[in-house]
């Protein structure tokens, strides 16, 4: 039996640090927002912005992130993500307006973008020699994001209730110091393996056009329509952006996005597979917040609570994802998480939603979407960064999460609209058939990751038997 040694362990826990407060500052923030309202006289949209310039400025400097980690080693860019998310934290919660707040917010994201694939490609490198524990890393990495995505609403209750809206932004700072500080001392330096290509400048603006033109065209979407004129030119733009894109990486000796890498079946299933998971999870989030809250008339932090069973069942199934992949590699426990985690959009969606329905009526699907994630989500991200050269691991898990994150902002646009400005009936209805999308989009999934996803045997002697060493 393998274990891991004090350094990659350390180099895990600098990782994790990340991943913890990029995906905390997804969720804290929506507790807050009716006393940011309140002190800094914000209206509707202003609040929605809180929201969605954080999601919009991580997911359109993804790719960027992960070409500028394989440029120029990805421990630069990961410190330089903290640093980054430190100072714009503090911004944030130093905000003398709605605008500055919301400025401070997309520029967070910057931050986040940049530690993501590169914290990846840090693992990538520390565990290289063996798959079993990098696969047992990953769904640890996985865990400690998942478990911060659903404590969030319920610790910004905490916060708010003893320190004010503010103090949910001054909580990154200790942790992103740290992150720093274990990172110079652990992180050792990783040295791009493809420095001397050019940068592809048309690419990343292309890129960049793009991706916020269409996110903004769906995060606008619900308040405007589709016959505004802002919402056509937006798509119009994107649309233009997005076909100049790829035709400048096929023209181009040194792509950004090496279009090579989406003719191997692979990487493109685990993509999909993450586009389909994401859609479902953070429109099913969304949804069910408006559910406890409008229609049920929960209060903010009792909502946050009857999200805990998100939580344990996360943490056990990212520590089995690990051991499983140990043993039969990745495609098994993608297509296991997908057929669970459709059960319990089914189950949630048969029982769990009415106006009277009991937290036990609620439970077993609570408790299965998670535990479908956790086992499906690590292994995907393993499964990218064995279908591409380990020089292109930071532009491959980058792809993967821009993916994921226009994966999540279609549905919670799409999702929204299904009970937007309807009263209560009719909204239980919209989440009925959000549930209902949902269970399918998991099940296709499971399928996709049965056609695609290789059969990855362990190397001899990388058994994984107890523990997570």
């Amino acid at each position: 039996m393998k274990t891991q040694s004090p350094r990659s362990l350390a180099i895990l826990l600098a990782a994790s640090f990340a991943f913890i407060i990029v995906q905390l500052d997804v969720t804290i923030v929506n507790v807050a927002l009716p006393e940011i309202g309140r002190e800094l006289r914000a209206g509707v949209d202003q609040l929605q912005w809180v929201v969605d310039a954080y999601t919009l400025g991580f997911a359109v400097f993804l790719l960027s992130a992960g070409v500028l980690g394989d440029r120029f080693g990805a421990r630069r860019v990961f410190l330089s993500g903290f640093a980054l998310f430190t100072v714009t934290s503090i911004a944030a919660a130093m905000a003398p307006s709605a605008l500055v707040l919301n400025l401070a917010r997309a520029v967070q994201g910057v931050g986040a973008a940049l530690m993501v694939p590169s914290s990846l490609a840090i693992l990538n490198a520390a565990y290289a020699q063996d798959r079993a524990q990098l696969a047992k890393a990953i769904a640890l990495w996985t865990a400690a994001g998942g478990i911060s995505i659903a404590l969030g609403p319920v610790l910004g209750g905490l916060l708010m209730s003893v320190a004010g809206w503010r103090s949910i932004f001054w909580v990154n700072v200790p942790i992103a110091i740290a992150g720093f500080a274990l990172t110079l001392r652990v992180v050792p330096a990783l040295r791009g393996k493809d420095g001397a290509r050019s940068f592809d400048v048309a690419g990343q603006l292309l890129a960049i056009v793009a991706l916020t033109a269409f996110i903004g065209a769906v995060i606008e979407f619900n308040e405007l329509g589709l016959a505004h004129r802002g919402i056509q030119i937006a798509l119009v733009v994107a649309l233009v952006a997005g076909a100049l894109f790829f035709r400048v990486q096929q023209r181009s000796r040194a792509p950004m996005l090496p279009l090579g890498l989406f003719r191997n079946a692979e990487f493109s299933g685990a993509v999909l597979f993450g586009v389909f998971v994401n859609f479902a999870y953070y429109g099913i989030i969304f949804v069910l917040s408006f559910y406890l809250q409008k229609i049920r008339g929960f209060s903010v932090l009792h909502a946050g609570l009857i999200f805990l069973p998100l939580t344990g069942t996360f943490l056990f199934s990212n520590i089995a994802s690990g051991k499983m992949q140990a043993r039969v590699g990745s495609r098994m426990p993608m297509i296991i998480g997908g057929l669970i985690g459709g059960a319990g959009y089914a189950l949630l969606g048969l029982f769990g939603i009415s106006d009277d329905a009991s937290f036990l009526a609620m439970l077993p699907g609570l408790a299965l979407i998670p535990a479908g994630m956790g086992l499906a989500v690590p292994a995907m991200t393993t499964s990218i960064l064995s279908a591409v050269d380990k020089s292109q691991a930071g532009t491959a898990s980058a792809v993967l999460n821009t993916a994921r994150q226009v994966g999540g902002a279609m549905g919670v646009a799409i999702y929204g609209a299904l009970i937007a400005g309807s009263d209560p009936a009719a909204g239980i209805h919209g989440i009925e058939l959000a549930l209902t999308v949902s269970t399918a989009l998991l099940l296709t999934g499971a399928m996709l990751a049965w056609h695609t996803i290789a059969v990855h045997r362990p190397e001899p002697g990388s058994f994984v038997t107890s523990g997570t060493e």
